[in-house]
């Protein structure tokens, strides 16, 4: 199951100049989540969008409520809405990797995104709250070595957009591809 996270504010691409809410921004003529939602859609993975909650406006929050969307999932990929190079073949790449309580995209030696959960973290990512994300579910995995790198070329996975250069960078290596 592919969570897409599109709850957040863009608070920092509205501080850089956007007019428009990051998700909503377009590259290439074409919406950035909707860049997202196509890739996922190719993919052929079922697919759950947790959208803004005001009562829970942290990253841990929209996660939660993403896994507790989906009980009946068994395993679940954790896809920010703002990664729009992110590629249908990483999707399945990723959510088809041998089993490991959590796989970790890493490229040019840095970790991306998705993370893949596997069903023995449900527990921990229903009672996720506040702005840190799943950071502490992959160190409490990590400490127990239940914790997979997966070493990708898909750049996709580490350009987010978060302001309006990030929005240029990756309309530059759009157009490359």
């Amino acid at each position: 199951m592919v969570i897409v996270l599109a709850a957040g504010r863009g608070e920092r691409f509205a501080a850089s100049g956007g007019t428009v809410h990051k998700l909503q921004a377009l590259l290439a003529g074409k919406r950035v989540m909707d860049h997202v939602l196509d890739a996922v859609k190719a993919s052929g993975l079922p697919c759950h969008v947790v959208t803004a909650d005001p009562a829970r406006p942290g990253m841990g929050d929209s996660i939660a409520q993403g896994v507790r969307a989906t009980p009946d999932a068994n395993g679940w990929l954790i896809l920010p809405a703002d990664l729009p190079l992110i590629t249908s073949d990483t999707l399945k790449a990723i959510a088809f990797a041998p089993p490991r309580a959590v796989t970790v995209p890493v490229v040019s030696g840095q970790r991306g995104h998705p993370v893949r959960f596997g069903p023995e973290c449900a527990e921990e990512l229903r009672n996720l709250q506040g702005n840190q994300g799943a950071s502490q579910v992959i160190r409490a995995r990590a400490a127990t070595d239940s914790v997979a790198f997966m070493t990708l070329d898909d750049v996709g996975c580490i350009t987010d957009v978060d302001t309006l250069d990030d929005l240029q960078r990756a309309e530059k290596l759009l157009a490359a591809r």
